[in-house]
């Protein structure tokens, strides 16, 4: 097994960019979609879950927009052979004095392409 190849992770890391500009967005329908459409896929956020595409596709649509702003760093993205890989990244917001967020993905490549199968978001409060 090869890790990082590097058109593996350019193929990656074209999903997680489209899946972060759909977020900022808001487009709902363009999240559900870089998800796996499956009932095992699960999504662990601040102060929530979901387990299965259904209450996934749910509760994102009834999510109001992401404050202005949200930066990303030490986003690391390691690729498994060419059809599993994970993405970590930290977020914050300027004009917060809040500490930096923690998203994780595990994204495999699917018939239907790149999906997250695995999420968990954190935020610690600061205090």
């Amino acid at each position: 097994m090869r890790i990082n190849r590097d058109d593996i992770v350019a193929e990656v890391e074209a999903a997680f960019v489209a899946y972060e500009k759909a977020l900022v967005a808001n487009d709902a329908t363009a999240l559900a979609e870089a998800f796996w459409d499956s009932p095992a896929v699960v999504r662990f956020g601040v102060a929530d879950h979901q387990t299965g595409a259904r209450e996934l596709r749910d509760w994102r649509s009834a999510q109001r927009p992401l404050p202005p702003g949200r930066r990303l760093f030490g986003t690391r993205i390691t690729t498994f052979g060419a059809d599993l890989a994970t993405v970590t990244t930290m977020f914050d917001y300027p004009g917060t004095d809040d500490r930096p967020g923690r998203q994780s993905q595990t994204w495999v490549r699917l018939p239907e392409g790149w999906r997250i199968v695995h999420a968990h978001v954190s935020h610690p409060r600061g205090d």
